[in-house]
């Protein structure tokens, strides 16, 4: 039966932003703690640039675990509801963190350390890829159609929020502790934190409603598919190699600009860690403002214009990226990864909108997960071992940035032939010949 109260929408975005905020902190902590300290504390024997690369390849790790929290959790989020998964991807999350914090390094057990460490960051990953497709659901599914795109942004500036706040608590480690007390102890307090604030984000989440599109189909009796994955497959192949091309650009140019730019920025640039862990902080923080503009402008304009700026936004601004950090200014840091985190907001706050407007209701959390998880594999999470690579290989940041022109040109040829979706009624999406839900 459905629930008769409606959780205001104000109330849903707020839980989807904590909660989205708290997932993305601990996922985000682990990509820069496989930057500074991984390197030296799981993989000692290795040379640095090697040792950041095995530590990049236990990161990459949480990426392919994603597709298969994606398949679990859109499974059953299409058969019972949003919410109760939303709950327990939290909780996975929080938990695997949590023991990352608690983990024995290489010094103390050996290889067996590093083993511990890639199967929390599968876990990590897992909860991860269940997490995004039920947020941004929520939302979408509570939003009305007009202010969709703005509504729907609020999550994904959860992503730059978490950044923001991994970020911001490492800075302040840095900055108040030497680099032996930050090695033998103090990395593992913000991993320790992340107990703490599951609790608050378990606590909001459970105070909210389920969402009031997928209610309706439960009350219209649509019927669930048995196995929703199938389903999308059948009727929405197309709209998942959508997803999957526009996400390309996105994911990329995020993991460069936010966590190998830590590697290059301190490598070849020589930089000094609290330089550039404050030029990411202040990045992270104009990202978050600018996600809902761009997110209310694609409510005006489309999402397909506005993804469509911000694509061939980071492919050009790659070209100015690496010179900028290269010239080890403060200031030219900064302005190098705001800049390009401003041009990625304008793929990534139409997103949640763009996404959900493509699948039907009872296979939406299905499709809008596996579509963008499936991305995030050869995406996000092979973005920063293949950069250090080509960065070790060539001793050049040139392939590097032909690597974001790539992903770019990917994402404008996905984008360009695809439909807009803006305004479209997700109550009644598949019941159409436009996108049918069952056989």
């Amino acid at each position: 039966m459905a629930e008769k109260t409606r959780t205001p929408i104000g109330k849903i975005v707020g839980a989807s932003l904590i909660g989205t905020t708290i997932e993305w902190y601990d996922f985000f902590l682990y990509g820069s703690a496989a930057a500074l300290v991984f390197p030296k504390l799981f993989f000692p024997e290795s040379e640095p640039l090697t040792g950041t690369l095995l530590a990049f390849l236990t990161y990459a790790v949480g990426f392919v675990a994603r597709p298969l929290g994606a398949l679990v959790f859109g499974h059953y989020g299409d058969r019972v509801g949003r919410k109760k998964l939303l709950v327990l991807s939290l909780l996975l999350m929080g938990g695997a963190t949590f023991l990352i914090g608690c983990l024995p390094t290489h010094a103390a057990i050996g290889m067996v350390a590093p083993l511990l460490l890639t199967l929390l960051r599968l876990v990590q990953g897992f909860a991860l890829g269940g997490e995004w497709g039920g947020a941004v659901l929520i939302v979408s599914e509570h939003g009305d159609a007009e202010r969709r795109g703005f509504w729907a942004s609020w999550p994904q500036a959860g992503a730059p929020g978490g950044n923001l706040l991994a970020t911001a608590v490492l800075a302040a480690l840095a900055a108040v502790q030497t680099d032996e007390a930050f090695l033998s102890w103090g990395w593992r307090v913000p991993f320790l934190l992340s107990g703490v604030l599951v609790l608050v984000g378990m606590w909001i989440r459970l105070s909210i409603s389920e969402s009031p599109v997928f209610q309706q189909a439960v009350a219209n009796a649509e019927p669930a598919p048995s196995m929703p994955i199938v389903e999308v497959f059948r009727y929405h192949w197309r709209d998942v190699i959508t997803a999957i091309g526009a996400r390309f650009a996105e994911n990329v140019s995020y993991y460069i600009l936010t966590a190998f730019v830590l590697v290059y920025a301190t490598t070849s640039a020589g930089l000094t860690k609290p330089v550039v862990l404050n030029a990411v902080l202040i990045g992270s923080a104009v990202h978050f403002v600018s996600i809902p503009l761009w997110g209310a402008l694609s409510d005006r304009l489309g999402r397909r214009p506005v993804y469509l700026l911000g694509a061939a936004g980071v492919g050009l601004w790659a070209f100015a990226f690496f010179p900028l950090i290269d010239t080890k200014n403060f200031a030219a840091v900064t302005l190098a990864v705001t800049v390009g985190l401003i041009l990625h907001g304008a793929m990534y706050g139409p997103q949640a909108a763009f996404f959900s407007e493509l699948f039907a209701t009872r296979m939406r959390y299905s499709g809008v997960s596996i579509g963008s998880q499936l991305a995030s594999i050869v995406a996000g999470g092979l973005a920063p071992l293949i950069a250090v690579a080509l960065l070790s290989a060539y001793g050049s940041s040139l392939p590097v940035m032909l690597y974001v022109v790539g992903a770019a040109v990917l994402t404008l040829i996905t984008v360009y032939v695809s439909r807009e979706t803006r305004g479209r009624d997700l109550v009644t999406l598949g019941t159409r010949d436009e996108a049918p839900t069952t056989r």
